[in-house]
């Protein structure tokens, strides 16, 4: 009997010790990483953007790209993840909503209801590494980025309903805060980035206790022109300030993720971008806080992005893209999750995401502890 109870008392033990360490997300700052990365709009760009961020030595640089409410494709996105896989590529997905219909300059304002389809979605795929990277939504400070009115408080609420429902799926989802424009003032369409985290801070006290990493866009405002050697609050040292700001307003030491850069070709020539890009990795972004540079954009196609693209209109390379190219990078060394490709698993073997609930609908989470505590009340009573 007492052989039998110690071999209970064992076996609860180790639920307990796997339901507290099984799943976490892992600080990229506290091994190898190949902090160089690159936005891309569209899942086709995958290959090309690897052969940048992975260039002249490099392993599992990053990729940030955005997905909107409409476009769950469980096909397309399972063969992005494991095209990413195969690439050596760590994806940053950026949550987005849609433009409003009849006035397609502002996107519309996200809800719940998003956040929970987004949920069901994304945790039906499997991902290439341990950290599951989730941007929530983008420049949430302007009002055309969220349904024609920026509200700090409003977000606060959806970023902290946000960072429950995915961690309450697994605690591998690395949730990080929308980067702001650093370059928007008060009143003109748009709210200061200082004064739109604080706003957070009131909607939500604790509110980045909460979430993992901040995203930044640290532009060389104003006018996508100032130099590297800027260290004002509108420049590309735009993120210490917001750091401090953050860390000033919670306990913890968030990463940083520069989701979003990049000088004008309007502008500023060719080889003077090109050499901004030099000093700005040497001596700005060469913070140790910062997880990922990833600047906007690996392929305009046309249209107004056109003046910070990496890729030409042919395919050829701009001279941001060589020196960007040339850097030495390093062999980052993430956990990757091994098994199948997901593509490999027949859809009727798969957990596909067949239902969405409304807050009201969703269950009670359970913490590890009490799960444990029920296991081991189980076992004990056999």
């Amino acid at each position: 009997m007492k052989t039998k109870l110690l071999s209970l008392m064992l076996s609860a033990g180790l639920v307990l010790s796997l339901a507290t360490q099984a799943h976490a997300i892992e600080d990229p700052l506290k091994k190898p990483n190949n902090s160089f990365g690159i936005h891309i709009l569209f899942d086709t760009e995958l290959e090309q953007a690897a052969r940048l961020v992975n260039s002249n030595g490099g392993e599992w640089g990053y990729v940030v790209i955005p997905i909107q409410r409409g476009d769950r494709d469980i096909v397309k996105w399972q063969q992005f993840m494991d095209k990413a896989k195969e690439l050596k590529v760590i994806p940053i997905v950026r949550l987005a909503t849609e433009n409003y219909y009849f006035n397609t300059k502002v996107w519309r304002t996200p809800t719940e209801q998003d956040i929970l389809d987004f949920v069901n979605f994304l945790d039906s795929l499997a991902w290439p590494v341990k950290n599951r990277y989730i941007i929530v939504f983008n420049e949430v400070n302007r009002d055309d980025e969220w349904g024609g009115s920026a509200n700090p408080e409003e977000y606060a609420k959806l970023l902290s309903y946000t960072t429950s429902l995915f961690k309450s799926r697994s605690d591998d989802y690395f949730i990080i805060s929308a980067g702001l424009d650093n370059a928007s003032i008060n009143g003109n369409g748009a709210t200061n980035q200082f004064d739109f985290v604080k706003g957070m801070h009131r909607g939500v006290p604790g509110i980045f206790n909460q979430i993992d990493g901040i995203s930044s866009h640290s532009y060389p405002n104003p006018g996508f022109s100032s130099p590297p050697t800027a260290s004002h609050q509108m420049s590309i040292a735009s993120f210490r300030f917001e750091r401090s700001l953050v860390e000033s307003l919670s306990t913890k030491k968030l990463p940083i993720f520069i989701t979003e850069t990049g000088w004008s070709s309007d502008v500023i020539s060719d080889d003077l971008r090109a050499r901004y890009y030099q000093v700005a990795f040497s001596d700005v972004w060469s913070d140790p806080g910062i997880v990922t540079v990833a600047p906007f954009l690996l392929s305009a196609g046309g249209g107004p992005f056109e003046q910070f693209t990496f890729l030409k209109g042919d395919g050829s390379f701009t001279k941001q893209y060589e020196v960007f190219q040339s850097f030495k990078k390093t062999k980052g060394m993430p956990t990757i999750i091994q098994g199948v490709l997901g593509s490999d698993v027949r859809e009727t073997e798969r957990e596909l995401p067949i239902k969405s609930f409304t807050s009201r609908d969703e269950p009670k989470k359970v913490s590890r502890t009490e799960a444990a505590l029920f296991t081991f009340d189980f076992l004990f009573a056999l």
